[in-house]
């Protein structure tokens, strides 16, 4: 999911054409997938001449995999990945993608992709369709 202002802007969902044996290649490959459409987001504001300040903000649910691509002296050991990895720690390490990890059951982006329950759910779409307050403090 893509937020601008705090508002939904772009979200992708996509099934998985391959099942893999572990989730750590599925988030590196989502990983990328992220910065690229961030990229195209930020470039396309750029063109239309909105100010764009301070870095992206991803939102990772598996540590392991924010870990290796934010701390430099970490290795990968998975050698058909090594191009997803070097892809989003070269986005990093210009400054101008952040990548934090956060708690999978606090996670909006998963609201796309799992089942869930309308209590489950709830606590975490208030907050995304109902935003309330001044968008003038946003600028």
């Amino acid at each position: 999911m893509h937020f601008v202002n705090k508002t939904p802007f772009d979200w992708y969902s996509k099934k998985q054409a391959t099942p893999e044996v572990a989730t750590f290649s599925t988030e590196e490959l989502a990983a990328r997938t992220a910065i690229e459409q961030s990229r195209a987001n930020r470039l396309t504001f750029m063109y239309l001449g909105v100010p764009i300040e301070g870095p992206s903000i991803l939102l990772g649910d598996n540590e392991s995999v924010v870990m290796r691509v934010t701390i430099p002296h970490r290795k990968l050991n998975k050698c058909h990945l090594i191009f997803f990895w070097h892809y989003v720690r070269q986005a990093i390490a210009t400054g101008t993608y952040d990548y934090v990890h956060i708690l999978g059951k606090i996670n909006p982006a998963d609201i796309l992709s799992k089942h869930w329950s309308y209590g489950t759910v709830w606590g975490m779409l208030k907050p995304i369709l109902f935003w309330s307050g001044d968008t003038g403090e946003l600028v």
